[in-house]
């Protein structure tokens, strides 16, 4: 007796629950995904989903013994919506837009990738647990409450469909009115159909986007050119590319940040000049933000717009020249710095590179710095010991410098070169680094962590530059991408500085026209190109006229 009267009360509370989960699945995700003013309002989650409405409809309208089946697909069609809006809420605040089931999911095991690196094993494998299990949960979640809520419409018919008309009248009402109790989230919510809308597009654009990316790395417009014409406005000069990991727009617009940039610049503009050396200054807008440096450093030695990996493993299986290798087949020699790759990398044969030194070859003794195990001064001094001092002829180089990459929690300091060593002289700055979770919980410090990595990479190439660069150095500084939007905040410029210094001033002369501003701080007027057309515009400025009129832009 008591079981059953237990059962009574316990029926109608676990209908609720289940109405609840599905009108939570379908509002809660879209508002945190994004908060007005950082903080919530109870009006953010008082919103009527018209999906409920229609499905509620649907499952009475089919035969009893289609209900549940049918009730169950809507189910589990929520719970793929709720992941892909959890996805999107990620993507937005590390990458800066929507996830894209097309073209992302290779991005999920980088993403792990990164966190084994900065966190280690154990909480990366903690976290792809936990993103595993909540999955199934979801799931699971989803298609009981939707069963549950069938059987006991089948059961009440009559007051369901009662219920569900004057739901969809007051829907309809609400929609007409444009009631709103929180920004961009009306009380009449249509957010999973919407979703299933774009998707339904978003697919299909995709797929003709990649056909049309394939056929563009099978017609590259400098391909039958000779590379010797496309740099020989560079014969014998030694031309490094310093790429500084997620120097973006943000640093240098930003007040707060740029505060801590801006002496940096100052003092390294001072030492270009004192050593002879001259500087223009534009903006790039990277193919990427927030991470994937290497889609952005394919954008700029290619030519292509390659936003994704699934363009990078196109563009490498193809042979698209590359800055790089229209150098080295024009008898440089040529070498890639990574020091963030831990494993074989067999895109340096794309890329063009003799030499490839990275956290396996650079002999570093030194402590770990967050992410970039080695600190940016003894990865440029590990180049000039073992590429530039050694060369018997013009060296091209990429170096990446990694010390300005996420986390920001332990950014090393300058050192006198002569030093240097093996790296055991940076032993002394161990202990200085701030635990992760500490620094993220705020953002100003973040900011300020992450400006004074910055300037730590941009102090330490320019300081290299005027170090050991001589009269035929040419250095091209770039940013790959903007940081996260933890930093940057939501909707930010995916613009990035881009800088040529050289001491032959004939070497500027040459891009006169692209309209750069002198130094190294662009301006809000200096001109925005895409980055995948850096390598078009440097061979039609650098080569032969006969050998670029019929591929330059």
């Amino acid at each position: 007796m008591l079981l059953a009267q237990l059962r009574r009360v316990l029926r109608p509370a676990v209908t609720v629950l289940a109405a609840v989960l599905l009108v939570a699945a379908l509002v809660v995700p879209d508002t945190i995904a994004r908060p007005a003013d950082g903080a919530f309002l109870p009006g953010a989650f008082l919103r009527l989903p018209l999906e409920l409405i229609f499905a509620g409809a649907v499952v009475l309208a089919v035969r009893p013994r289609w209900r549940r089946p049918v009730a169950a697909l809507f189910g589990l069609g929520i719970g793929v919506l709720v992941i892909l809006k959890i996805a999107n809420a990620g993507f937005r605040t590390v990458l800066g837009r929507k996830f894209d089931p097309v073209l992302d999911p290779p991005l999920l095991h980088d993403g792990y990738n990164a966190l084994t690196e900065t966190d280690g094993h154990t909480t990366a494998n903690l976290a792809v647990a936990g993103a595993i299990l909540l999955t199934v949960a979801v799931l699971a979640g989803m298609t009981w409450a939707a069963v549950r809520l069938a059987r006991v419409a089948g059961d009440h018919q009559l007051p369901v469909r009662r219920t569900l008309i004057g739901l969809s009248a007051v829907w309809l009402a609400l929609a007409l009115s444009g009631l709103t109790l929180y920004p961009r989230s009306p009380v009449a919510s249509d957010s999973a159909a919407a979703m299933v809308k774009t998707l339904a597009k978003q697919v299909p654009a995709t797929i003709r986007s990649e056909r049309e990316f394939a056929s563009s790395v099978q017609h590259d417009p400098y391909g039958s050119a000779a590379p010797a014409d496309l740099v020989s406005g560079l014969r014998g000069k030694n031309v490094i590319i310093g790429v500084v990991e997620s120097y973006g727009h943000s640093v240098l617009t930003d007040p707060a940040m740029n505060a801590v940039l801006d002496p940096a610049l100052t003092t390294a503009s001072a030492q270009l000049t004192a050593a002879g050396f001259h500087a223009r200054t534009g903006w790039l807008t990277s193919s990427t933000y927030g991470g994937g440096s290497w889609l952005a450093h394919g954008s700029f030695q290619s030519g292509l717009w390659v936003t994704s990996q699934r363009r990078y493993d196109e563009m490498v299986k193809g042979d698209r020249l590359t800055l790089t290798r229209a150098f080295h087949e024009s008898g440089w020699e040529t070498a890639g710095v990574e020091p963030g790759n831990t494993e074989d990398w067999p895109e340096a044969k794309f890329y063009g590179y003799d030499h490839v030194l990275d956290s396996r070859t650079m002999g570093y003794k030194g402590p770990k710095f967050g992410w970039s195990r080695i600190p940016d001064q003894y990865t440029l001094a590990t180049f000039q010991r073992e590429i530039y001092a050694k060369a018997q002829g013009p060296v091209m180089a990429e170096i990446t410098l990694t010390s300005s990459h996420e986390p920001w929690t332990h950014v090393p300091s300058m050192v006198d070169w002569k030093t240097i060593g093996d790296g055991s002289v940076f032993h002394s700055m161990a202990g200085t680094e701030v635990e992760r979770s500490a620094l993220w919980d705020d953002p100003a410090r973040t900011q300020q962590q992450y400006a004074k990595s910055v300037a730590y990479s941009v102090e330490s190439l320019i300081s290299w530059a005027t170090t050991y660069g001589d009269d035929n150095l040419v250095l091209v500084m770039f940013g790959d991408h903007q940081p996260m939007s933890i930093i940057t905040g939501p909707n930010a410029s995916r613009d990035v500085p881009v800088t040529i210094i050289a001491k032959d001033r004939t070497v500027l002369d040459r891009i006169a026209s692209w309209g750069w501003q002198d130094g190294l701080r662009p301006t809000e007027d200096t001109p925005v190109w895409r980055m995948d057309e850096f390598r078009d515009k440097f061979f039609a400025a650098y080569g032969r006229a006969s050998g670029v009129a019929l591929g330059g832009r």
